[in-house]
């Protein structure tokens, strides 16, 4: 008697362990996930800066270029 209550809990246990194991492999699944979701962010977010810092070199061209003119004008 004894024997198939410990062959009943450990068949239990078995496919508790499973199913735990299971889930445990689903929850790593969404932090590789959510890890690679966070370096593309940050990839966009480098990216921006970059795009940001050019479009600044460019303005700042366009102004002394149209300083230039300016002064060559009233000149």
């Amino acid at each position: 008697m004894n024997q198939r209550k410990l062959d009943h809990e450990v068949k239990t246990l078995q496919v508790q362990a499973a199913q735990f194991a299971k889930q445990t492999g689903q929850w790593i699944g969404m932090v590789e996930n959510f890890n690679q979701a966070l370096k593309e962010i940050g990839d966009v977010e480098n990216w921006a800066r970059s795009i940001e810092l050019d479009m600044r070199t460019i303005a700042t061209a366009l102004e002394y270029v149209y300083k230039g003119q300016l002064q060559s004008a009233s000149s």
